[in-house]
């Protein structure tokens, strides 16, 4: 991988990481069109840790109480009533379902999983979803000629059978096209909550599995020697500055805004690969990554 790869890859990994595009589409896809080797799931997970970077940053405050009130919580009965606490085990148990199919789909996620078939088909299916979700927030949110607003759930309301719901979406990120953005926030968004809530628990609950699955492959890269770390280590930085300032942008963005132009875009961009690979002008298939 050469520094110039390095430097769009990482602008694509911080613009499309925490929009509902899927950030690990637009890292193959990216490859796909310029000729290039395909980044692989590996460089994929340690450059997600500079995005995660700028996560834990831009919602430090959240993260400091949730931490403090959950370790409290530990040796304080009394706190395991306090909302922040609940939150801290709410994030653990949506992060099994990604971290059980994470470890078992290993190979299929760095390898079959990797079809540009595969990835077009998800944008089109994922974009569907997102927009019927996105609808039916606008209807409770806006009401109708019969029918008042409805009032639509908070962080507040979250409880256990929420929180793994949540995590069961964010694990169907584990294919490329589908967004971990995307997937968590429609689901939010049809369990009946806000789409602030929906986007803030999306971000809290990418934590846990981000960070474990970034270590797990910085260990294996250590071990394998398989990865070129300068540029993988340029693109991570890279990844953290745009992706700190997308964050800022989306929280205000979903605050009033529909997802439609995105869901416009996945289906567009889904149809135009299904076309090129039908017609031949590009493999479905990953170069071998030399690293």
């Amino acid at each position: 991988m050469s520094w110039f790869e390095s430097l769009i890859l990482g602008l694509v990994q911080g613009l499309t990481e925490f929009l509902p595009v899927s950030s690990s589409a637009h890292l193959r896809l990216t490859a796909a069109f310029s000729g290039w080797e395909d980044p692989g799931a590996a460089f994929t997970a340690i450059t997600q840790l500079g995005t995660e970077a700028a996560v834990l940053i831009y919602f430090r405050q959240d993260v400091g109480r949730i931490l403090a009130a959950w370790f409290r919580s530990l040796t304080n009965k009394e706190m395991r009533r306090d909302h922040d606490a609940q939150m801290g085990w709410l994030v653990i148990v949506g992060s099994i379902p990604i971290g059980v199919l994470g470890v078992t789909l290993k190979d299929q996620i760095e390898g079959p999983f990797r079809d540009l078939r595969i990835t077009a088909t998800m944008l089109i299916v994922m974009g569907v979803v997102i927009g019927i979700a996105d609808r039916l927030a606008a209807r409770d949110e806006n009401g109708g000629r019969h029918r008042a607003p409805k009032q639509r759930k908070t962080l507040l309301d979250l409880n256990t059978k929420d929180g793994l719901l949540y995590g069961l979406c964010q694990a169907m990120a584990l294919v490329p096209g589908v967004s971990r953005s995307g997937a968590t926030i429609s689901g939010g968004l049809f369990m009946g909550y806000t789409r602030e809530a929906a986007a803030r628990y999306s971000f809290l609950l990418a934590m846990p599995a981000v960070l474990a699955s970034g270590a797990f492959e910085l260990k294996d890269a250590a071990e394998g020697g398989h990865v070129a770390w300068g540029p993988t280590m340029f693109a991570t930085v890279i990844a953290f500055v745009v992706g700190y300032a997308v964050i800022a942008w989306f929280m205000k963005f979903i605050s009033h805004k529909s997802f439609m132009p995105f869901v416009y875009y996945r289906i567009a961009l889904g149809i135009v690969i299904i076309a090129l690979v039908t017609a031949g002008a590009l493999s479905p298939h990953a170069a071998e990554s030399a690293g």
